[in-house]
């Protein structure tokens, strides 16, 4: 806990070439997306995905199971820490990519699903690609939280039409709560918008 309250990412990885059940601990911290320790371990997994993908491996079902209605944890982190995964070992997560959007889909899991697409995108923008027209549409969303998210997603591959998509929303005062530079914090979809077409307030 240590490791995540400072935010040492690299330490943690290096501690998960040691001690096998690293990426188990992390598991267990994927339940609250309002507390920053939390949001913490989910960049974690994604750092212990890069140094020992097989320790992870093994947790990708469970984090699936957690995403079924059924499961009665109401999908959590877990959508995060998916596109987390893939954003450091994408091998973790490629077969299941189609799944995703499936997430998106789902009210469920749509925001944590937006958030860890955004970071999947930033480095591998070219998978699942065919999801961009779905969070354009989510540009228009009622709720300033998706609203936000959406944008913020976008900035991160930054596809043909996002400057006209968000041309109306940068002076949109929408309050957005988002886990991002390893801080939570609340900002709003204007903001979020002008960083997503390359300036920062």
């Amino acid at each position: 806990m240590a490791l995540l309250q400072a935010g040492d990412f690299p330490t943690l990885a290096v501690l998960a070439e040691k001690e096998s059940g690293v990426a188990g601990q992390l598991m267990s911290f994927l339940f609250d997306p309002t507390s920053l320790l939390h949001w913490r371990a989910v960049e974690g997994l994604g750092f212990v995905a890069a140094a020992q993908p097989e320790q992870v491996r093994k947790h990708i079902n469970r984090l699936l199971w957690q995403l079924n209605e059924d499961s009665g944890s109401f999908g959590w982190l877990a959508a995060a820490a998916l596109g987390e995964i893939g954003r450091h070992h994408l091998p973790l997560v490629e077969e299941i990519l189609p799944m995703f959007y499936g997430f998106l889909q789902n009210p469920f899991a749509r925001m944590t699903m937006l958030w860890g697409l955004g970071r999947l995108w930033e480095v591998h923008p070219r998978a699942l690609d065919e999801a961009i027209p779905l969070v354009f549409d989510f540009l228009k969303d009622q709720d300033p939280q998706m609203r936000g998210l959406a944008a913020w997603c976008l900035g991160r591959v930054k596809p043909p039409g996002l400057a006209e998509a968000l041309s109306g929303l940068v002076g949109d005062d929408g309050p957005v709560e988002l886990y991002d530079r390893e801080q939570l914090g609340r900002t709003t979809v204007g903001s979020l918008a002008r960083e997503a077409l390359g300036s920062r307030d």
